[in-house]
């Protein structure tokens, strides 16, 4: 099977029998649901890229083999890999305003391949092979997958084995001959509602006692015992009030989701990571840094966006020729390409592993997303500042579709001349939707928690700074001798 079309990938997530609750319900059919399906939208605009002519070079990839696949199941082979990677996750947040969710998975399959590589070179264990057939699979079917790495955690200043819980941390509760059964959850799983697998890796490192926790593997997300909670977002059931207007965003959005495992079964050939506990820091950390890059693409795409409908904002108000706002929209744009920028260097610096897949340049990705825990957030202040506060008092369609209130509106929230009340609601309600609405899930709250906290980025540029040759450095030219 070749590349998909966004029409067949929205088919074949219908045709999978997931376990979804949201608002205290089941949901028979999450596909055609109005809160859900703006999310799936997103991850369909990845397949309809990928069916371009003039987006074939950023989104898909030539094998080898001459077999052509998409980006997003890509293993990176060269620094020109991991730059494309990064312009795709940029022009996929121009497309779409939202979290297109599938880097996740992405940037699991290359950590997961270079730490299965060499897990199996000390251990003698199968999970290299065990993987390149799951990433064969999902190539060859064109599949979206999540990653999972997030667990509850429960209380923070204990290990895994040590919770009063044992399932805050996802964990092997039976060993098999034909394979493992496994409990607990991972949180905060953005796409997971619109991925055909999912592939779970450990949380944190782990120590000797905790090698029930040191597990990774895939399994499809109709496999019994897995189920679904989705969460709430700001202004979530707007979408189902029949408004386009007030949603900001109609058609592209994102959902996150708790993602329970009540004793799921895994056969031994989808099993990637199973008790070698010392590999469990050196997975997080590659994926982690995976991770980190990404947010260098798909979170400036989505700014261009908001910096675009700040800019038609300052128009339809009248004050786009104004100093102090062509001066806002400069340091919006400086801003988000020194996000870039920090994605194209870590990419740029990157090196091979013993793999052969190449590794981004550790430090700089930690760098970038420490930025991106930042500058979104000043972003969406001078949006805000620009917008003005029509953005957040405007009446509701219904009112402005009203035949009495409808004229009065139209004439008092009028901008200038040259453009409609109508369209200058549609920007201020995008504006709303990115920095306070549901999109403020994926652009705001997840540029500082996704991928790690800012302060788990901190101790990584504490890591991968080499002060001590700094030090030594400035000893050197200051003629100091000890």
């Amino acid at each position: 099977m070749g590349l998909m079309t966004g029409e067949q990938y929205i088919e074949s997530i219908r045709n999978i029998k997931m376990e979804v609750y949201m608002f205290g319900k089941k949901i028979e059919s999450p596909v055609d649901d109005p809160i859900l399906r703006p999310a799936l939208n997103s991850v369909r605009m990845t397949y309809d890229l990928a069916q371009m002519p003039e987006y074939e070079d950023i989104m898909t990839v030539t094998l080898e083999d001459g077999s052509k696949i998409n980006r997003f199941s890509n293993i990176h082979r060269n620094t020109e890999d991991l730059i494309k990677k990064v312009k795709m996750q940029r022009l996929c947040g121009q497309k779409t305003a939202a979290c297109f969710q599938r880097c996740v998975g992405m940037d699991a399959f290359n950590a997961l391949y270079s730490t299965t590589y060499e897990i199996d070179k000390k251990y003698g264990t199968n999970y290299y092979e065990n993987f390149k057939k799951f990433l064969k699979y999902v190539q060859d079917k064109d599949l979206t997958v999540d990653g999972a790495m997030t667990d509850p955690k429960g209380d923070r200043s204990l290990a895994p084995h040590m919770q009063a819980d044992p399932d805050l941390f996802l964990h092997v509760v039976e060993r098999r001959p034909d394979g493992v059964v496994i409990r607990g959850a991972k949180a905060h799983q953005t796409g997971i509602l619109n991925s055909h697998e999912v592939i779970v890796m450990p949380t944190q490192s782990m120590g000797p006692d905790d090698k029930d926790y040191a597990i990774s593997f895939a399994v499809p997300l109709d496999t019994p015992g897995l189920f679904m909670i989705i969460g709430r977002q700001s202004c979530d059931t707007r979408k189902l009030e029949g408004s386009k207007m007030d949603v900001g965003n109609q058609e592209f959005g994102g959902v996150e989701a708790l993602v329970i495992f009540d004793n799921v079964f895994v056969p031994n050939d989808r099993i990637f990571l199973n008790g070698e506990f010392e590999f469990a820091g050196v997975l997080v950390e590659r994926f982690a840094g995976y991770h980190r890059q990404s947010y260098g693409g798909c979170k400036v795409g989505v700014g261009d966006v908001l910096i675009g409908a700040a800019a038609v904002a300052a128009d339809y108000n009248g004050a786009a020729k104004a100093s102090h706002i062509k001066d806002k929209l400069i340091e919006m744009i400086h801003l988000n390409e020194t996000l870039y920028a920090c994605g194209i260097a870590c990419s740029a610096e990157g090196r091979p592993t013993e793999s052969g897949a190449y590794l981004i340049d550790l430090l700089l990705a930690n760098v970038c997303k420490q930025n991106v825990t930042r500058f979104p957030y000043e972003i969406v202040r001078l949006a805000e500042d620009i917008a003005g506060g029509l953005m957040v008092t405007a009446p509701s369609e219904k009112d402005f579709r009203d035949p009495k209130l409808g004229p009065y509106i139209e004439k008092y929230l009028r901008g200038v001349d040259s453009t409609t009340t109508e369209n200058r609601l549609k920007i201020l309600r995008l504006i709303e939707n990115l920095s306070l609405g549901t999109a403020a899930v994926g652009y705001r709250t997840e540029s500082m928690h996704g991928a790690g906290s800012p302060q788990a980025q901190r101790i990584m540029i504490s890591r991968q700074g080499n002060l001590a040759q700094k030090k030594e450095l400035a000893k050197k030219i200051a003629h100091i001798e000890e």
